[in-house]
């Protein structure tokens, strides 16, 4: 049983740092991501009045029929903007109407999912998303779930969370935690020969805040004190795996290592950050939109995401980790060479890496370099 000292608005902190036992914030950060993935509620303060925020993708029939009258869906900007809302703000408030049914509610949070009946949208936003707001789309975005939530508030919530276990942060903490870079620390390593390159090992990371493991792929014995040929991959399980044709990630991937055995010595960063940082559920959800006549980034738009939610400060952190400060980057996305510059890894060089086109992700590839400024001329 979790065990928290008594807890006011005023007092936002719940760590003691005396305590060797007491949960640091990102492992109470963690582990409410962990407990909405299951459908329980975490309870945040730092507004008016705290506040519980219930995940609607994972939240059960029975937890919806017990929700408080005080109930406010949270959606994206982008989210809302595709429900006709124009001028919308990064985060969005709808009061949830105390007949409405979950079926409802959830056709609002996800365009896969039919509006029941002849349910109406919601009407314009009433009021202003606070850090609390802010917090709970941060929150379920980190879970990989539709990013949408159910805030209740009331006099009660510390209360009933503390009764039922729940987990306790203030939103500020929240916001700080989930915007702070991660650095994985080395876990293991071990030669694996591959078919593209025979000369391989194989590093694994973790982040000490529980979440996602980060791999490098090191080809040969690349001279540190040169610019390493280094390509950051993020993963990809339908083309890497099931060579789906829809993109070219399973080339890119193949290519880069033929590339690195072919030059002796290289580094493949593969990041977990599935569909551009969405995970794989919803990737299939914006397949699916993809499916009914929209691009790549209409599709993250439509389910409420950027066009790109993925945070290549891993990737620079696995580099520092590895002891690689200039690199000769292989790919075509500008953003990547920004982001490491950003963090001190200097490229000195572009590489190229144009394969995999074909007439089932054409449309995709232009999408990139129209939209997304990918460099595929």
């Amino acid at each position: 049983m979790r065990v928290f000292p008594p807890i006011s608005p005023s007092s936002p902190s719940v760590s003691q740092a005396h305590d060797p036992l007491a949960l640091r914030k990102s492992e109470r950060v963690a582990r409410m991501i962990s407990d909405l993935r299951l459908g329980l509620p975490v309870a945040l303060i730092g507004g008016p009045q705290p506040a519980l925020v219930y995940p609607v993708e994972t939240m059960s029939p029975e937890r919806f029929a017990a929700l408080g009258p005080d109930r406010v869906l949270v959606l994206t900007g982008r989210r809302a903007e595709s429900l006709r809302q124009s001028g919308m703000p990064e985060v969005a408030l709808f009061p949830v109407p105390a007949d409405a049914r979950m079926d409802w509610v959830q056709a609002l949070a996800d365009p896969s999912r039919r509006m029941p009946g002849s349910a109406a949208l919601p009407p314009a936003p009433q009021s202003d998303p606070t850090a609390v707001h802010r917090a709970a789309i941060r929150l379920v975005k980190a879970a990989e779930l539709v990013p949408a939530a159910l805030v209740v508030t009331g006099p009660d919530v510390i209360d009933v969370a503390l009764r039922h276990d729940l987990g306790i942060l203030s939103a500020d903490d929240v916001l700080a935690q989930l915007l702070l870079a991660r650095d994985p620390q080395p876990v293991s390593d071990a030669r694996v020969p591959m078919l593209a390159a025979r000369n391989g090992r194989l590093h694994v990371f973790r982040a000490k805040d529980g979440g996602p493991e980060h791999y490098a792929v090191e080809i040969g014995q690349p001279d540190r004190d040169q610019p390493v040929l280094v390509r950051l991959h993020s993963a990809c399980f339908t083309g890497d795996v099931l060579g789906s044709l829809k993109c070219d990630c399973g080339p890119q991937l193949q290519a880069a290592l033929r590339a690195m055995e072919s030059h002796g010595t290289g580094v493949l960063l593969y990041l977990n950050q599935e569909g551009r940082g969405i995970g794989l559920a919803n990737k299939m959800r914006a397949y699916s939109l993809q499916d009914q006549g929209l691009d790549t980034v209409e599709a993250n738009h439509r389910l409420g995401f950027e066009d790109d939610e993925r945070d290549f400060r891993t990737g620079a952190a696995l580099l520092r980790q590895m002891g690689i400060g200039r690199v000769r980057l292989m790919t075509n996305n500008p953003a990547k060479i920004a982001r490491l510059d950003s963090e001190g890894i200097e490229v000195v060089e572009r590489v190229s890496l144009q394969v995999g086109r074909g007439p089932d992700n054409t449309r995709y590839l232009d999408t990139k370099a129209r939209k997304s400024g990918h460099l595929l001329a």
